[in-house]
């Protein structure tokens, strides 16, 4: 049926590459069963684990090929190629859910994850080896409401996270504030401490100045009282000296009253 298909060039050239990997595929799990090795085995996997993925790859370029004719072929001809592409799909899903038989019977659980895409199907770890596709009406209704459900509890999730987030931030931003607000009263109260510490330097300035100035005269009536007790003192010991006499307050009275008197005497005689 294969061959009967309309196809251009490019396609049949990659639908020839296709069956060669899947003959390649064929006989190779066909040795497999004759190799007793459990090392041997794992390699040959491996081996068709690599033809299991160039299948992959050439089956997603004969899809965007074919949407690439669509438009030039009539629609049964399009039909045809999409049934051959949706048989290909099949057959390889067959080949990797037989890979994974075998890494079961090897005693390996893992189950190596290929993404198929555009049309080709993405082994899960359960047994449903299933393209989209492939997949009933129903089958994708309920795997997208899945998907669906799974995207709202991420979403739900997320919206926790940013939730948890803005609290922790909201309250980082009161500390920060309360701490701004304390860091000010503290600024303002050095500056009232550093104006109070001014204003006590200037008054101490002043007092000494003023003590200093209270000093100066207590000196200059010390050094009077001191010369006003020497004068007395010399008066008291030498009554009769001259130069004491010449000082104003100290010397004796002139004898004025006894002259005028005699004056008066003389005149009436």
């Amino acid at each position: 049926m294969a061959a009967d298909l309309p196809m251009s060039p490019q396609l049949e050239q990659i639908h020839g590459e296709i069956r060669d990997n899947f003959r390649a595929l064929a006989n190779g799990f066909q040795r497999l069963d004759k190799i007793k090795d459990s090392n041997r085995q794992s390699k040959q996997l491996e081996e068709l684990t690599v033809k299991m993925r160039e299948c992959k790859r050439l089956i997603k370029e004969f899809d965007r090929e074919l949407k690439d004719e669509e438009g030039r072929n009539p629609p049964e001809v399009n039909k045809q190629l999409n049934d051959e592409k949706q048989s290909m799909i099949k057959e390889l899903n067959s080949y990797v859910a037989l890979r994974k038989t075998y890494m079961s019977t090897l005693g390996n659980k893992k189950v190596e994850l290929f993404d198929m895409g555009a049309g080709v199907s993405e082994p899960t770890a359960d047994d449903n080896f299933q393209v989209a596709s492939a997949m009933s009406n129903q089958e994708l209704v309920n795997a997208g409401m899945k998907t669906m459900d799974e995207t709202d509890q991420t979403i739900e999730r997320t919206k926790k996270v940013v939730e948890q987030t803005i609290e922790v931030g909201t309250e980082t931003a009161v500390q920060l504030k309360g701490q701004t607000d304390q860091m000010g009263r503290i600024v303002n109260e050095l500056d009232t401490i550093n104006f109070s510490i001014k204003k006590a330097s200037q008054l101490v300035k002043e007092i000494g100045r003023q003590v200093a100035t209270d000093k100066c005269i207590m000196l200059f009536l010390l050094l009077i009282v001191c010369g006003v007790i020497a004068i007395i003192v010399v008066k008291i010991v030498n009554p009769n000296n001259k130069n004491i006499r010449d000082i104003p307050g100290l010397a004796p009275p002139a004898p004025t009253r006894r002259l005028l008197y005699l004056r008066e005497a003389e005149y009436f005689n």
